[in-house]
């Protein structure tokens, strides 16, 4: 259940790429960090493939500040495990890394990729921190100490782009979380995310790298009579939460 006096209202978004939590999740992170949580985004990847003109080094510099900046604009925290955009794998060494991550952070809620989408980046994310959030707070997991208080959290998965599995199917959300006071904000973050959003500006001819998320949580927002909203399927497995924290603290 939700304490607001409680030091484990932390939240971790673990998605695959810089900008991926402000598309997907942003407005409820600046939500959460109204009510006073601490927010921390994390990347499995730099970027280093989301450029047509930099090199790899270059554009992993310029996306890890600019995620650094967005997350910077809630009070949040980012990091990056350092792995290679396309090249995501469920593997020992990932897993790790991404335990190890959990330990420093001891999240109560996380968001990830939804298990299907359209890339496999996101679905390997998504394994990865299904792995973690489940196992993190065991003793012998990680040589990072166990902070007090840690255990399995909450764990919920983000719409997958447009809102549709990789057959083109629309997934029906177990949580729906009105943003439209947010809306704002998140696409504030989003522009923070300058190297990509100019490029597409360029490629498109429109802004469509705002635009597209606007239309998206209006969509999603159409569900609960909202002019914007984000939309999760929560995890329910044995042993993970089972009441639903983001409609408790959002309904």
């Amino acid at each position: 259940m939700y304490n607001p006096g409680s030091h484990m209202n932390t939240a971790l978004a673990f998605l695959a790429h810089p900008d991926d939590a402000e598309i997907l999740c942003g407005g409820t992170l600046i939500r959460l960090a109204e009510k006073g949580w601490k927010i921390h985004i994390a990347t499995a990847t730099a970027g280093d493939c989301g450029t047509m003109l930099e090199n790899k080094y270059d554009i992993s510099s310029i996306r890890t500040q600019e995620a650094t900046k967005s997350a910077a604009m809630i009070g949040g925290i980012y990091h990056c495990l350092d792995e290679r955009d396309g090249l995501v794998c469920y593997d020992k060494h990932t897993v790790q890394k991404a335990v190890d991550l959990f330990r420093r952070v001891a999240p109560s809620l996380v968001f990830t990729h939804a298990l299907a989408d359209y890339m496999m980046d996101h679905e390997m994310v998504a394994m990865v921190a299904r792995a973690a959030s489940f196992v993190y707070s065991a003793p012998n997991i990680s040589a990072h100490p166990l902070k007090p208080g840690s255990g399995i959290p909450h764990l919920y998965y983000c719409d997958p782009v447009e809102g549709k599995d990789p057959y083109g199917k629309v997934v029906e959300p177990t949580t729906v979380v009105d943003i439209a006071k947010q809306l704002e904000k998140k696409l504030e973050m989003l522009a923070a995310h300058a190297s990509q959003r100019e490029w597409l500006r360029e490629h498109h001819g429109i802004d469509e790298y705002i635009e597209a998320t606007r239309r998206i949580a209006a969509e999603r927002g159409k569900l609960i009579n909202s002019k914007a909203a984000e939309a999760f399927v929560q995890h329910r497995g044995h042993a993970y939460p089972q009441n639903d924290l983001l409609k408790e603290m959002f309904a």
